[in-house]
């Protein structure tokens, strides 16, 4: 019987942040692979293995003889790239399209740099993976995925060798380390030693090295391992690398069992600290992926030169900003302040591209006609959308009259549902204008609308007023109830079915502690207390209003379009000011909820109670959708999440900008939305997990902004469009008040689809040439068939598509020729 292999794997787990800033993590790196450069040089059969591409371009531009060395050691096999990400993000809230972006910078460097490719993906320290990476890594070249969260006490698991089954039915072998990555200098003999007792039939696998800040391997470890080669018997011990591993555990492929869900949860409470972090990513997504749908529109059809360096810049930003100690919101206050300003650098970018983007698409549009205010909407999404449009713009001049000019909105000579709406600025006069119109935007193209002009005596004022303690709003489609006395909502009835029980929208606080983690937790249950609604005194007060008392549940908006209706509560030494924004058509309801949060160690979550028991609970995650804990656990999610009924007539479903916490009981569905721990504040034994001599700042005090879109009715057709709809409230029809000059020829749209469920969640330039990449996504997990559409080129091609698919093709517009590709956008 042959010696039982054991792959000794040396790395050196180094967060570029986390207790330190980026430039502490850049010399730790530098400093770390020197080290591991002179060992692999000194040790024979000594092999290195590292991941991380932000590592290594620090290496490349700080210190490039040592990145020489590297590349010279990679081609003798004795330093082993690995993983070949970006970097180990989170697995729970970037976006499905954010992973293959990782993938895909990490691939393109280590095969430019090194040629090399690995095939085990790599996140060791990342709190818990979406089932959606699965698939995601299987149609990048992966067949195996190395990781230590959760562990034995989160996840139980029948084996730490598994096959994971994606929702598509992808497949790739995961390997758990229990014994996680790390190892305190000069005892890694001890930790092989220990694993040389594991029960594994045919080969196990010891991560060894000094981590958490660098470190790596050392000559006593080494020399002591050596050692350790030499007498064990019935071992073969070697260093090795994880696709060596991976490959020999191949062999038992048949007999390894199954896993057909996520790998969650640990450390819930990083689904919501540092929110700022989470919507500013959020919104950089969203922005990104949008600009890159309008720069391929306005490029591919000669308006512009595709921006590609510069998309590049701003990709690295966006990776940056989903490491696994940023996004979850579990570094320090200096790395919470660096990463927002690495967002808002990738921000800029992509403003300023999509300027210059906008304006080219605008190429065609005719002069305004005289005493008209033209409105330019970019629809980037290939299906026609439904939807509230928003503009300001600046009459020509200030009206200094007692009167108010209204702009009502007109498409093609015909009048739409529109209203004026207080403005951005706090001028009191007749000059800025603020115009909300209901439209339909036709898909993948600019939408042209204008704007007159009507003088009138005054602002016109609500019709929609109190009715004893009760706001009533109905319409054909929707009744809404607003209770006067609470500021909450009692009544949300779509075709006259309730979607909520009263008291909905609650601001109620939870008990919480220091730890930003949520290390020893799963949900979070103790109500400590509920925000109330204001006194009118000190609603008025709050508001910042002198002239009069006014109600602390008022109308301030009200139109053809919609009705808006603000509630002011407080708690403690906080306070919210709420929005319900209600539609005189359609059946979906905003709610907007700013927050003055100045609480410790207690968390914010936003109750809806629901009709109904034993309800199903549903949410959005990275390419694809997963059944949520409805026990009340505290759940991850990413645009959206839906509670169902049991007989599907009920489906309430629930759009976020920006929010990943959430849990769902027989007291309904409860968002979270901020929590107030201390920075890095980590438990320790029977510690106080902060110490208790002086004050600490605290996560996310202060203000902070909040936005949901609710929907009710019949389960079929609710699940059939929720991805859509979150997809269109998150990457928004840009619109802008601009005065073409008639010049040019109007361009074609881009991309159009026929069904009306597949996502097309990227059109982008291809890596390596002048084709265009078009990824398409079949989110409701049933097999369909669409027509997709390039009326840029006139080509038209039938798609089809199989349940939770990603399918990626490769369009050659000089020859208009159509090839599937994987998510490297290699040929299949």
């Amino acid at each position: 019987m042959s010696d039982k292999k054991v792959h000794l794997i040396c790395n050196a787990h180094l967060d570029p942040v986390w207790l330190w800033q980026w430039e502490e993590g850049a010399a730790e790196a530098v400093s770390t692979f020197r080290t591991a450069a002179d060992l692999c040089e000194e040790f024979d059969g000594f092999v290195f293995n590292h991941n991380e591409v932000i590592l290594y371009r620090w290496v490349e531009e700080y210190e490039p003889e040592l990145f020489k060395r590297i590349q010279r050691l990679v081609k003798e096999g004795k330093w082993h790239i690995m993983g070949g990400w970006y970097l180990q993000p989170d697995c729970n809230m970037p976006s499905g399209e954010s992973f293959v972006r990782q993938i895909l910078l990490g691939r393109t460097y280590f095969k430019e740099k090194f040629d090399q490719t690995p095939t085990t993906a790599i996140n060791l320290d990342p709190f818990g993976h979406t089932r959606g990476l699965a698939q995601i890594m299987a149609k990048s070249g992966f067949d195996s995925y190395l990781i230590c969260r959760p562990g034995p006490p989160d996840m139980s698991l029948d084996s730490d060798n598994f096959i994971w089954v994606g929702y598509d039915g992808s497949e790739v072998i995961v390997r758990r380390s229990r014994h996680h990555y790390n190892t305190i200098l000069g005892e890694a003999i001890k930790k092989v030693e220990e694993c040389l007792q594991s029960p594994e039939d045919v080969a196990t696998m010891v991560l060894w090295g000094v981590g958490d800040h660098g470190g790596g391997p050392s000559r006593q470890d080494l020399r002591a391992l050596a050692g350790l080669m030499k007498t064990s018997e019935g071992f073969d011990i070697r260093h090795s690398t994880p696709e060596a591993y991976f490959a020999q555990i191949a062999e038992t492929r048949s007999s390894l069992p199954r896993r057909e869900k996520d790998l969650n949860p640990w450390a819930v409470g990083c689904y919501t600290s540092q929110v700022r972090i989470k919507q500013r990513h959020r919104r950089m997504e969203n922005e990104y992926y949008s600009l890159e749908k309008m720069a391929s529109a306005a490029a591919y059809q000669g308006l512009m030169k595709y921006p590609t360096a510069e998309l590049h810049e701003a990709l690295f930003d966006l990776a940056t900003s989903e490491f696994h100690d940023i996004l979850p919101g579990s570094s320090i206050q200096p790395v919470e302040e660096m990463s927002l300003r690495v967002l808002d650098h990738g921000l800029e970018i992509i403003s300023r591209l999509k300027a210059r983007t906008f304006f080219a698409l605008a190429s065609g549009q005719p002069k305004a006609n005289e005493n008209e205010i033209p409105i330019l909407v970019y629809n980037p999404h290939p299906f026609k959308v439904k939807t509230i449009v928003e503009c300001e713009f600046q009459l020509q001049d200030a009206n200094w009259k007692d009167e108010f000019t209204v702009t009502p909105v007109y498409q093609n000579g015909k009048l739409l549902p529109s209203q004026n709406e207080k403005e951005d600025s706090n001028m009191t006069l007749d000059w800025r204008k603020h115009v909300s119109f209901l439209a339909e935007l036709e898909p993948s193209c600019v939408n042209r609308f204008d704007c007159r002009l009507e003088v009138m005596s005054e602002k016109p004022k609500p019709v929609l007023h109190p009715d004893g303690d009760r706001i009533t709003f109905k319409t054909d489609e929707i009744e809404v109830i607003i209770n006067t006395k609470t500021g909450l909502m009692d009544k949300y009835a779509v075709g006259g079915v309730d979607q909520i029980a009263p008291n909905a929208f609650e601001p109620i606080v939870i008990a919480d502690n220091e730890d930003p983690w949520g290390m020893l937790v799963r949900s979070y249950r103790n109500v400590e207390g509920r925000f109330t609604l204001m006194s009118d005194e000190a609603g008025t007060k709050f508001s910042g209003v002198t002239a009069a008392t006014i109600p602390s549940v008022r109308v301030i908006e009200d139109g053809p379009v919609r009705s808006v209706v603000e509630a002011v509560f407080e708690y403690g030494c906080s306070a919210i000011c709420q929005h319900y924004s209600l539609p005189k058509k359609g059946t979906q309801i905003d709610i907007q909820t700013r927050v003055h949060w100045e609480e410790k160690n207690k968390m914010l979550k936003l109750s809806i109670p629901v009709p109904g028991k034993g309800n199903k609970y549903l949410g959005q995650v990275a390419y694809g959708f997963d059944e949520l804990p409805s026990n009340g656990d505290e759940a991850v999610a990413q645009k959206w999440v839906a509670v169902i009924s049991n007989d599907g007539n009920r489906t309430l479903t629930c759009v976020n900008d920006g929010v990943y916490g959430s849990d769902y009981s027989d007291d309904g569905l409860r968002l979270t939305l901020m929590r107030s721990p201390a920075y890095s504040g980590h438990p320790l034994m029977d510690r106080t997990i902060v110490t208790q001599d002086r004050y600490l700042p605290r996560i996310d005090q202060g203000e902070r902004l909040f936005k949901f879109r609710l929907n009710g009715g019949k389960t079929s057709e609710r699940m059939a469009g929720i991805d859509r709809e979150a997809l269109v409230m998150n990457e928004k029809p840009f619109a802008l008040s601009f005065f073409p000059s008639g010049s040019g020829e109007k361009p074609q749209p881009l991309i159009t689809l026929s069904d009306e469920a597949v996502l097309v969640t990227t059109v982008k330039k291809a890596e390596n040439n002048d084709d265009l990449i078009i990824r398409l996504f079949e989110p409701t997990g049933k097999d369909c068939a669409t027509t997709m559409s390039l009326p840029f080129i006139g080509l038209e091609r039938e798609v089809k598509m199989s349940a939770f698919e990603i399918k990626t093709l490769r369009v050659d517009p000089k020859n208009r020729t159509v090839v599937e590709t994987d998510l490297m956008e290699n040929a299949i």
